[in-house]
C-alpha cells in the first residue's frame, strides 16, 4: 500500500513502463541511480547487459521487499534513505544516469540536489507532475517561462517526452503526470560564467524572477545603492540591447549572462 505522507504512486501499467524504458539511452554496463525504487518497477528494465543500478528507497517497507529481490537482481545495489540526504560523488557513481518516478512535492529540492553534481551526471529521467514538466521545458516569451525553466536549461537540455495518465498509477495521482528527459550539459558550457560565479549567476537570475509582473529594473534595484540604481540598470539594459520595461519572462540565459556581466562590480 502506497504511503500518501510519501507522495507515493506507483507505476503499474506495464505499457507505460516499457514505453519509458524504450525512451531510455540504456548503454551496455553503465551506471544509473534510481529514486525511488519502489517495488522494483522500473528497476527490472533499467538492468541487464553489464548495467549497474543504485536503487534508493526510503521507505522501510520497500526496502525490505527490494533486498529480497537482489540475488534475483545482482547488478542492483540498495540504499535506504532519501535523495536530498545523497553524496552523489563518490568513487563507482560517476559518470551516471538518473531515473526517477519521484514525490512531486519535492521536485524542484531533487533538481537543484542533482544539479549540485552536473559534472557527473549524464542525463536525467524524471516521471513528475505535467504542469511542472512544462514549466521546465518553456522558453522566453511563455506564460510558463520562469526560474526553474533558466535553472534546468542553464544545466541540462530538457525534453518533454509523453505524458502518462493517472490511471497508470497506483494509487492514481490527482494530477496528470509526464516523463522529461534532460541530457547534460545545458547552456552553461556557452554562457562564458565562471564556475566561481555560477551560484551568484543562478541567485540573480532568481531575483529577475523574484516578482514576474514587475519589470527587470523593478526586480533588480537592490543590486545598488538607491541613489544609483535608476541609472546604473538603465545603462545595463540599453548595453545588452534590452527595453527599459523588459521583464525576466522575456530573456534567454544567454541575455541574463550578458546582464549579469553588465551589473558585476567594477
Amino acid at each position: 500500500m502506497a504511503r500518501q505522507r510519501l507522495g507515493q504512486h506507483f507505476l503499474a501499467d506495464p505499457a507505460v513502463r516499457e514505453r519509458i524504458r524504450a525512451s531510455l539511452p540504456l548503454r551496455p554496463n553503465d551506471i544509473w541511480l534510481e529514486i525511488g525504487a519502489g517495488h522494483g518497477e522500473m528497476t527490472q528494465h533499467l538492468l541487464g547487459e553489464g548495467r549497474r543500478v543504485i536503487a534508493v528507497e526510503s521507505d522501510p517497507r520497500l526496502v525490505a521487499d527490494l533486498k529480497k529481490r537482489q540475488s534475483e537482481w545482482p547488478g542492483m545495489s540498495l540504499i535506504e534513505g532519501g535523495i536530498l540526504t545523497l553524496e552523489l560523488a563518490y568513487n563507482g557513481l560517476s559518470p551516471f544516469h538518473v531515473y526517477g518516478n519521484i514525490p512531486y512535492y519535492i521536485t524542484s529540492p531533487i533538481l537543484h540536489h542533482l544539479f549540485e553534481f552536473a559534472p557527473n551526471i549524464r542525463s536525467i529521467h524524471l516521471v513528475i507532475q505535467r504542469e511542472v514538466a512544462e514549466r521546465i521545458v518553456s522558453r522566453p516569451r511563455r506564460k510558463t517561462y520562469g526560474y526553474l525553466s533558466a535553472l534546468c536549461q542553464f544545466y541540462a537540455r530538457p525534453e518533454l517526452i509523453f505524458e502518462i495518465p493517472p490511471a497508470a498509477f497506483r494509487p492514481p495521482p490527482k494530477v496528470r503526470s509526464a516523463l522529461v528527459s534532460m541530457s547534460l550539459p545545458g547552456e552553461r558550457e556557452h554562457l562564458g560564467i565562471a564556475a566561481e560565479d555560477e551560484a551568484r549567476f543562478l541567485e540573480f537570475v532568481q531575483l529577475c524572477f523574484a516578482q514576474k509582473r514587475k519589470t527587470l529594473r523593478n526586480n533588480l534595484r537592490s543590486l545598488a545603492p538607491p541613489a544609483r540604481s535608476t541609472e546604473r540598470l538603465a545603462a545595463a539594459l540599453a548595453a545588452c540591447g534590452l527595453r527599459a520595461d523588459a521583464r525576466a519572462e522575456q530573456l534567454a540565459l544567454t541575455d541574463f549572462a550578458a546582464l549579469f556581466r553588465a551589473l558585476a562590480p567594477p
